[in-house]
């Protein structure tokens, strides 16, 4: 009995049925440390996140050259859509890259128009089908007819003082602020234009861009006349200050009117803000004076590019007046 007074549990077994069982060996610690962070869902064999990964990438197509990035918004090729557009387009001279004409369609003058146009300026003229007049004008009520207008190329701000140096003349810049109606900026560079300006910024957020709507309203004008593009308008107004320009924004509570505006003979910068809100804060800081246009009182304001031109109007015929006679 003395050789079997073992403390009981201090033998080891070697085997049983369900296999060897070992002790620690000596390592209980390193036994019971973990096995680190729980991985990601997608990485745990056998997970639902796993087998979808996998899924996708089989899907993923081969590595190759990478695409270019996509171009910021409003700077792809627009679609006018419809007869009437069509012709009005071309007869403003919008440019364009291609007319498509779906295939079978019934002519009428708007049609052989829009063609004979197209053909005249060297136009390409594609004929396609329905459907596939259809998904290029995104389902748009297109009448079998649809041009391609490419993204307006616009001028840098600089640009604009640099027309104004090789005119001669004092310079002259119309910059819209918070305008976002593609017919009032058209309507504002068709003004511009007709009364002497170097040119108009826009910017780039906030603001209507040359949309073909802008293109058939400025009649053409926008060929001629410069269209430039600002990051920030603010910034930019205080670098033509720097450069010697007054500004000068439009205002129903202007600090003086059109009748003693002293300063339209002056290097200046013309700022027409939006319908609804006017001149916004920030710009409001930067000008040197605002402007108002005296009016009978049953109006209280008028549409911006109407201001515009009023005020271009008054600044041309001050300009006119005050070159020296010879």
């Amino acid at each position: 009995m003395a050789g079997n007074s073992q403390r009981r549990g201090a033998t080891r077994k070697t085997g049983t049925k369900k296999g060897q069982v070992t002790g620690s060996g000596g390592r209980p610690r390193r036994a019971l440390e973990g096995k680190g962070p729980t991985p990601p869902a997608e990485m745990r064999k056998g997970h639902p996140a796993t087998r979808r990964a996998a899924a996708a990438a089989k899907r993923k197509p081969a590595a190759g050259p990478s695409k270019p990035a996509p171009r910021p918004r409003g700077e792809l090729p627009e679609t006018v859509v419809g007869r009437n557009p069509v012709v009005e387009a071309l007869r403003a001279g919008v440019p364009a890259t291609a007319l498509y004409v779906a295939g079978g369609l019934a002519s009428d003058e708007r049609v052989a128009e829009a063609i004979a146009g197209a053909a005249e300026r060297g136009i390409p003229q594609l004929d396609v089908s329905r459907p596939e007049l259809d998904r290029l004008t995104g389902n748009a009520i297109h009448q079998g007819v649809a041009l391609v207008v490419p993204p307006y190329q616009y001028a840098h701000p600089d640009d604009l003082l640099g027309r104004a140096r090789d005119s001669g003349r004092a310079a002259l810049i119309v910059a819209v602020d918070g305008v976002t109606d593609p017919r009032n900026l058209g309507a504002i560079v068709r003004s511009a234009a007709a009364f002497g300006a170097h040119g108009v910024v826009v910017p780039e957020r906030r603001s209507a861009g040359m949309t073909a709507s802008a293109w058939r309203t400025s009649a053409g004008t926008a060929a001629r006349l410069r269209v430039a593009r600002c990051t920030n308008l603010v910034r930019t107004l205080k670098d033509y200050a720097a450069q010697g320009l007054m500004i000068a924004g439009l205002d129903a509570d202007g600090t003086t009117d059109t009748d003693s505006f002293e300063l339209a003979t002056s290097p200046l910068v013309l700022v027409v803000g939006s319908e609804g809100r006017g001149l916004a804060r920030l710009t409001r800081t930067v000008c040197d004076v605002t402007v108002s246009i005296p009016m009978a009182r049953a109006v209280e304001s008028l549409n911006a590019s109407v201001a515009a031109g009023v005020v271009l109007a008054e600044v041309a015929r001050r300009r006119r007046t005050d070159r020296p006679t010879t």
